[in-house]
């Protein structure tokens, strides 16, 4: 049953007892994995600026969670999670790092009936951060900066990332709940309101990343992942 202010992914009671374990699993997997995105983030570019793209990351996760407009539509919430326009600025781990702090801290001060479910959402919102970090590498070419980045790719980025977060909540459904037409109704109902989104998203992570890269004073600073800014020049002349 929905709960008020509840602007996680996956409902209380879509699954439950036993079932739990495959989500405790899942998050093992999703938190070592990240762990090891983690550790090369500070061989890169150190223990310092990872710690501060992480808390900053974390501080807007929460605010997209708690403040931004979020509405219960079948089996979840449709809401704005912007998660490519954190990658693009902070990189894949703080992004990560940022989305597991942001979602606990929501979940522990405003939705602690949400914790349980914990594992499920932090799968849900980290493996498509993952498979949106590597569409990037391959999509998006080298000598391209972060901040140059055309519509259409934030698009496929986007599309990525919500397709994702979509079909994962779909898993955990048919997972908890099984086939039924009812069920199969609200994941599809859930599914096309969420995916509307994606028309919506690349506009704003446009209008953020124009907002941000006009804050040259930042580009020498540690806020920023280095691909943000500095690529297509460094990358020019060599």
């Amino acid at each position: 049953m929905h709960k008020g202010g509840n602007t996680m992914h996956i409902e209380p009671g879509i699954v439950e007892g036993a079932k739990m374990t495959l989500s405790y699993a899942t998050a093992i997997g999703v938190f070592g994995y990240t762990a090891k995105v983690a550790l090369n983030s500070i061989k890169q570019d150190g223990i310092i600026p990872l710690g501060i793209r992480s808390l900053i990351a974390a501080a807007l996760v929460f605010s997209f969670f708690e403040v931004f407009p979020h509405y219960p539509i079948g089996v979840s919430e449709v809401h704005l999670i912007l998660g490519s326009t954190l990658f693009l600025m902070f990189g894949a781990a703080p992004a990560a790092i940022g989305l597991a702090l942001g979602l606990l801290t929501q979940g522990i001060f405003f939705a602690p009936w949400d914790l349980p479910q914990y594992g499920m959402n932090m799968t849900t919102l980290l493996v498509p951060l993952f498979a949106l970090s590597a569409i990037a590498h391959r999509y998006i070419p080298e000598k391209t900066a972060y901040k140059d980045v055309k519509y259409s790719q934030c698009l496929a980025l986007s599309t990525a990332y919500q397709g994702g977060v979509v079909a994962w909540v779909a898993f955990w459904a048919i997972y908890g709940q099984g086939v039924g037409a009812a069920n199969l109704a609200q994941i599809g109902t859930f599914g096309v309101a969420y995916m509307s989104v994606v028309l919506i998203e690349p506009l704003l992570d446009l209008a953020i990343l124009a907002a941000v890269k006009s804050l040259h004073q930042l580009q020498d600073s540690t806020v920023f992942q280095q691909r943000f800014y500095r690529v297509a020049a460094a990358r020019v002349g060599s």
